[in-house]
């Protein structure tokens, strides 16, 4: 028996997965009004979130001596789960490096590819095929992600088509098609880290993974901002605070809960969460006193889009679990 299949965590998984990924989405909404109070490099922010990260997840292994899953992966899967940090380092540095070249238009609009390349893959390489009512909830998921990010794009749906289309003057073409490069490159990066997971998690435990995945993201991100020349320590005790929340909320409530529903659920339907990220980002800035920013009439309707989507492709899986 995997450790990903004890019989503890077998009971949870049949009652709350979706209960799991509820708790991740408020986790990952916290991420964008932090960083927005924050002052410092986006490297830097992502450095200091998984080092912060890495410290309780340190702990929860030698408490629970859960580090001697590791054994269960053979050295091919010890460097995936590797492969699978490094990647989620990179989605953190190319989309939001890509904000700096081109729209935010065509930058959420690749971005957003996600579940679709997500759905993809799975049925290659996991031999986990979507349903056609799964890829409906996919597809509707992703429209309402695009309304969400795109309503505020100047110029309302004539500044989305030319934005994303890589309209503009010439002069600019070549930096807009580098930040576009940058933001399907972050898509691509954030599916393979969702697939390497669910593959994984099917054979070691959840703490364990994220140890391996979360560690190779921290030594990547440092070693991006060493050579970005970006200045890491010291720093203020507001910073400090601002990185300690993005640690306890976005990544170990938000990424490790998502990273346990692996286990337990498609990697096409955990993904399918983040689209909501969004969603509850902007509601909790209405209230945050340093932002206020009151959600819009798109934040409202792409919202009902994609909580519709989310119950539409995971509805089937989890009655398959019942099953």
């Amino acid at each position: 028996m995997s450790a990903s299949s004890s019989p503890r965590e077998s009971l949870v998984s049949r009652r709350s997965p979706v209960l799991v990924l509820a708790a991740s989405l408020i986790g990952i909404s916290f991420a964008a009004p932090l960083i927005r109070l924050s002052a410092s490099a986006a490297i830097v922010i992502a450095t200091w979130r998984l080092g912060l990260s890495m410290l309780i997840v340190a702990a929860v292994l030698l408490v629970t001596g859960s580090w001697r899953e590791w054994s269960l992966l053979a050295r091919r899967e010890f460097l995936l789960a590797v492969g699978a940090g490094v990647l989620l380092a990179l989605h953190f540095w190319s989309w939001n490096a890509s904000l700096r070249y081109t729209s935010v238009a065509a930058s959420v609009a690749l971005v957003n590819l996600q579940p679709v390349l997500i759905a993809s893959v799975s049925a290659l390489w996991l031999r986990e095929r979507p349903s056609r009512r799964q890829w409906g909830g996919v597809v509707l998921a992703v429209i309402g992600a695009l309304v969400v990010g795109l309503a505020d794009v100047p110029g309302g749906l004539s500044g989305i088509v030319t934005a994303v289309s890589g309209g503009g003057s010439t002069a600019g073409g070549g930096r807009a098609l580098f930040g576009d490069l940058l933001a399907l490159i972050g898509a691509v990066t954030a599916a393979f880290y969702y697939l390497i997971g669910r593959r994984l998690r099917q054979r070691v435990g959840v703490w364990p993974y994220v140890a391996i995945a979360y560690g190779a993201a921290f030594l990547t991100c440092l070693s991006i901002a060493m050579a970005s020349g970006e200045v890491l320590l010291p720093q203020p005790r507001r910073e400090l605070s601002i990185f300690a929340g993005l640690a306890i909320g976005p990544m170990l409530l938000g990424h490790t809960g998502m990273n346990w529903a692996l286990g337990h659920l498609p990697a096409f339907v955990v993904n399918l969460t983040t689209l909501g990220e969004p969603i509850g980002a902007t509601i909790l800035a209405a209230f945050l006193p340093g932002i206020a920013e009151v959600p819009g009439i798109g934040t409202i309707v792409g919202g009902g889009l994609v909580l519709s989507g989310v119950l539409l492709a995971s509805g089937r899986t989890r009655r398959g679990a019942k099953g």
